[in-house]
């Protein structure tokens, strides 16, 4: 019998394999879930955090935005002109531009490379080569620093033409004074943002300044402008007209510069008033400096001594003494004094006179210069009409011109006085006043005792306006004065050919600690013409050198040359002198 066969183990695979269901993917769904969850947490995130930024706290991002986007130019204002009386400027605005470098473009584009044009902009600079580059290299990432201000026009188109990568320039202005040394004290100068530091520039800043606009606008990466946002206009600057006449200022310079070089003095300033009005029609002082180069400024150049430095007036207050008699009734035009010998005791002080002068009247107390004669004068009238007097003139108070520095000098108050004291104030020791205040009292003699504030801008101070002094006792002590330009009197090199002057002469010690010194000043002050004022003007000289140190000798001829000039130019006719030979 035949047994069946046996089926290989070949036939057994391939039957098994055809019976044995095929692999499939096993879905874990917990761990699906925990996926689903993580993503949907994190778009929740995603979708508060874009509602927290769009909606709750927008400005944030808005900021942002700008700050890559918004930018601010700004429209600088051209500052006021400043001019004299008759319209000639002295200060104005001129176009210059700022050279500025950005580091961080510099080393991106490697603007270093070329050496050559990096020395050729420090030399058109005038700055040291490797300085240059060593500042560039301690600001690598700043994006704007200054290597220059105020560069000309023609040296803002070299270094345009250099065309060095991450280097520009920037629009600005600069002040230019026409006048230069002349009129720099009393106009004074400003610094390298625009803003005065001296004089009328300082004291008129905001007046001149105007105000800054600006323009906002949005850029794109490329620079370009894509939105103007806003414009505010700018405000120009205001011009500011001045009371001087620049052709008396440059009389008045050239006068006092070459007393300065002839009698080595240390300085010399000269003020010139409008009698009638109380304008300032120059303001000098020498040594003087250039506004024009800051590179050379020096403080004791550029102080304005005719309202900073303060001195003993010394004789030239003399006419306020003889003033404040015949307006106290103590005094009249018949009154005669007698000085002795020249020497006059006061407890254990003395009271000289330079030259014996006997039996004087009034008139010639002033053209002799008496000491002993005003002295007389002071002590026989109440102590407070003198210091009224002195007071009601302008001495010892600021002039109001609103100029920086000004002082208002030394003017006495005590509760006891000794007769010595008394006396030595006649004279004009004791008390220190200013130039521009010597020069205010005579233009207030000059206008026949009517007190006219001073002023260098057109203002109306009417209200100020005030009389000091009887007219007709005014009139007679410049009469008086008059003989003091004459033949015989102290002031004769102060005389004018063909004009009646009434001017006066001083000269006083320099005080020091513990007394005085060996230095003198010597000033000469009057008014001219006579038979109707017109200018008052006072002439100072700092320690003038050798063996001619009076302001008689040495203020004098300087008064002189400023006032024939001063009324000529002003188209005043001679008066004729009733005294000249």
């Amino acid at each position: 019998m035949i047994s069946p066969k046996k089926p290989s183990a070949l036939t057994k695979s391939k039957s098994s394999a055809k019976t044995k269901p095929e692999d499939s993917p096993i879905l874990i769904r917990w761990r699906f879930n925990i996926v689903l969850a993580f993503i949907f947490l994190i778009f929740s995130a995603l979708i508060g955090r874009l509602a927290f930024i769009q909606v709750v706290e927008p400005d944030n991002l808005i900021r942002q935005g700008d700050l890559r986007s918004v930018r601010v130019k700004a429209l600088p204002s051209a500052r006021g002109i400043i001019s004299d009386r008759n319209g000639e400027p002295l200060a104005v605005s001129v176009p210059v531009e700022a050279v500025w470098a950005d580091p961080v473009t510099i080393y991106k584009e490697d603007g270093l490379a070329n050496k050559d044009r990096w020395f050729a902009l420090a030399d058109v600079l005038g700055l040291d080569r490797q300085g240059l580059l060593n500042k560039v290299a301690s600001n690598k990432s700043r994006r704007f620093i200054y290597l220059q201000r105020q560069v000309s026009p023609a040296m803002a188109k070299y270094i345009r033409e250099l065309k060095i990568p991450g280097i520009g320039l920037k629009a600005e202005s600069r002040r230019y004074y026409p006048a230069g040394e002349v009129s720099a004290h009393l106009i004074g100068v400003t610094g390298i943002d625009g803003h005065g530091l001296e004089g009328v520039e300082r004291s008129y800043d905001k007046w001149l300044t105007g105000e800054a606009g600006k323009r906002t606008i949005r850029k794109d990466r490329y620079g370009r402008v894509v939105e103007n946002i806003a414009l505010e206009e700018r405000e120009e600057g205001k011009p500011l007209q001045l009371t001087i006449d620049q052709r008396l200022q440059a009389i008045a310079y050239r006068a006092v510069k070459q007393g300065v070089a002839d009698y080595r003095a240390t300085s010399a300033s000269a003020i010139l008033l409008d009698v009638k009005t109380g304008a300032v029609l120059a303001m000098v002082n020498a040594p003087s400096y250039n506004p024009n180069n800051r590179s050379n400024l020096q403080s004791y150049k550029m102080r304005n001594r005719v309202i900073t430095d303060a001195f003993e007036p010394g004789s030239t207050v003399k006419p306020f003494v003889v003033l404040a008699a015949l307006e106290n009734g103590t005094a009249d035009m018949n009154t005669v004094i007698d000085t002795g010998e020249g020497i006059m005791r006061i407890g254990g002080s003395r009271v000289r006179d330079t030259s014996k002068v006997g039996k004087a009247d009034l008139a010639t107390i002033l053209k002799k210069s008496s000491n002993i004669g005003v002295t007389k004068l002071a002590l026989d009238m109440p102590l407070e009409a003198l210091l009224g007097m002195y007071a009601s003139v302008g001495l010892g108070e600021e002039s109001g011109l609103n100029l920086v520095g000004e002082t208002s000098g030394i003017f006495p108050s005590r509760r006891r006085w000794s007769k010595f004291e008394i006396a030595t104030l006649a004279f004009g020791y004791g008390l220190s006043i200013t130039p521009i205040q010597l020069a205010h009292a005579y233009a207030t003699l000059g206008n026949y005792g009517e007190y006219q504030p001073i002023h260098i801008i057109d203002s109306n101070q009417q209200d100020l306006v005030h009389q000091v002094a009887d007219r007709e006792n005014a009139k007679r002590v410049l009469e008086m004065l008059e003989g003091v330009t004459q033949p015989g009197g102290t002031a004769t090199k102060a005389a004018v050919p063909g004009y009646r002057v009434a001017a006066k002469t001083g000269t006083s010690r320099k005080a020091i600690s513990g007394g005085y010194g060996d230095e003198y000043f010597a000033y000469t002050a009057g008014v001219a013409p006579v038979s109707n004022p017109r200018v008052s003007l006072v002439v100072m000289v700092n320690e003038p050198q050798g063996d001619q140190y009076y302001g008689g000798s040495v203020a004098a001829p300087i008064f002189s040359e400023i006032m024939k000039s001063a009324l000529q130019i002003l188209n005043v006719a001679p008066d004729e002198n009733q005294f000249q030979n």
